[in-house]
């Protein structure tokens, strides 16, 4: 199971940035989603996008939070965050 998501729009500035965050920081351990593939994915995120999913859960959007992502990355899945 791959612990990182980005759901992300083709075209969008900040969708891009994060994926080179990601790309950085959890290289080859991620994966990227278009919102645009699905009602619900679009209902629920369209207008925050890119939003990163960490161990199925929301952890957030329109910006990675790079140091508080390493931190969350760092526990094991299913253990609590801070």
């Amino acid at each position: 199971m791959t612990r990182l998501t980005l759901i992300s729009r083709t075209g969008c500035h900040l969708c891009e940035e994060a994926e080179a965050v990601l790309d950085r920081i959890a290289a080859g351990q991620w994966i990227r989603v278009e919102v645009s593939d699905s009602i619900e994915l679009e209902r629920d995120y369209g207008d925050r996008v890119p939003v990163v999913i960490l161990d199925g859960k929301e952890h957030g959007y329109w910006r990675v939070e790079e140091e508080r992502l390493l931190r969350d990355m760092a526990r094991p899945p299913g253990a609590p965050r801070l």
